[in-house]
């Protein structure tokens, strides 16, 4: 098994949250920022795999200011030699899918081949409405589930992925589609370059753009891994299949979790993906450690109260709870391991900003020490 880090990028503890506007407050973005970074050199060399954060912004609240997903990246992996960074993810709704193509293929070279990424429909609407680069495209959740809402951001969000893997998997390409066309129809550069048609490709003689393509390439072949952004349902996993992406799923529910892998794994073998068992998706939930279950329970309190305010009024129920002493995560991880044999990736969601740095740096050493090498292979 492989284990990354996921934080949500909350400034402040529970009594700084509850006293308002936390996310003004210049020095307390500047206490996360450094616990941050501290958190991502222990993990990274304490043999943790990845460490993952979202994308959200105009968070005055201070829950979560995650902003900029490139920014964010390009600090942990600023702090980190190893680990793999995964910016899980850019927004399809508020962003180009060309321009979010060359970030990733840009990253990755700037963070030496340790770049993951995840592509998300975005689900939080004060900002998404704000920041959506069409006016016919909406935050989606439970409240909007299946609505023509939903529909047309699903079928926006195919096609934003569709463009983003043509865009890092070919030296230059066309897209015709509903929302988006690359090259815009008909274009024909004002430029007379001469560049453009002795050494590029894509470009007619009379200046017709036919094809374009980014730079520069990923350095990772073909490209850096994707993932779904805590998938929760089986259509949103089967939809990751042919792209080989992994969606993040952080569920109790180990029986769907068996199934839902299983079903990845057929829709995979209709692209033409052989994916290894254990390797199709990841699990995870909320994660801490201490010496005895009473112990990790009381820590629990915080996050909980983090959860109900924040998460649960967009739609999210409580995910897995990977909380207690080393034997009693343990066990839990030995049920993963049964339920999806080959089980190769755990996603812990830790209480970074509501807890204080020690109890962190605590959790993360007894799980690295005491959990971590029941399930990783020494060679």
């Amino acid at each position: 098994m492989k284990f990354s880090l996921f934080i949500y990028c909350t400034v402040g503890r529970r009594a700084e949250l509850e006293a308002g506007m936390a996310g003004r407050k210049p020095e307390l973005y500047q206490r996360m920022l450094d616990e941050i970074a501290e958190y991502a050199r222990f993990a990274d060399d304490a043999g943790y795999f990845g460490f993952g954060h979202p994308e959200h912004h105009l968070q005055i609240e201070g829950f979560e200011i995650s902003n900029d997903p490139r920014l964010m990246g390009m600090w942990i992996g600023q702090h980190t030699k190893r680990l793999r960074v995964i910016t899980c993810g850019f927004v399809s709704t508020t962003h180009n899918p060309l321009r979010v193509a060359e970030d990733i293929a840009t990253m990755d070279h700037m963070l030496g081949g340790r770049f993951g990424v995840g592509l998300v429909r975005g689900y939080q609407a004060r900002w998404v409405e704000n920041f959506k680069v069409r006016e016919d495209l909406h935050a989606v959740g439970p409240w909007n589930k299946d609505s023509p809402a939903d529909e047309a951001n699903r079928e926006y969000f195919s096609e934003f992925v569709d463009v983003v893997v043509k865009a890092l998997t070919h030296d230059t390409f066309s897209h015709r589609g509903r929302y988006w066309n690359f090259p815009p129809v008909g274009m024909v550069n004002p430029h007379p370059h001469g560049v453009y048609t002795t050494y590029g490709q894509g470009v007619g003689p009379d200046m017709h753009i036919n094809e374009v393509g980014i730079a520069p390439r990923p350095l990772q072949t073909p490209h850096p891994p994707l993932y779904g952004g805590f998938a929760a349902s089986m259509r949103t996993a089967l939809f990751w299949a042919k792209y080989g992406g992994k969606p993040i799923v952080l569920t109790d529910k180990l029986d769907f979790y068996s199934q839902l892998n299983r079903a990845y794994h057929d829709e995979a073998a209709k692209h033409g993906r052989a994916v290894k068992p254990g390797h199709a998706t990841a699990w995870g939930g909320i994660f801490i450690c201490a010496p005895t279950d009473a112990e990790a329970h009381a820590q629990l309190e915080d996050m909980r109260w983090f959860w109900n305010q924040w998460a649960t009024p967009f739609g999210q129920g409580l995910p897995e709870l990977l909380v207690g002493s080393p034997d009693t995560i343990s066990r839990r991880l030995e049920a993963v391991q049964k339920a999806v044999p080959g089980q190769d990736e755990i996603v812990l969601l830790i209480p970074q900003g509501l807890h204080d740095r020690g109890q962190i740096l605590r959790s993360l050493e007894l799980m690295a020490t005491k959990v971590m090498p029941r399930f990783t292979d020494p060679t």
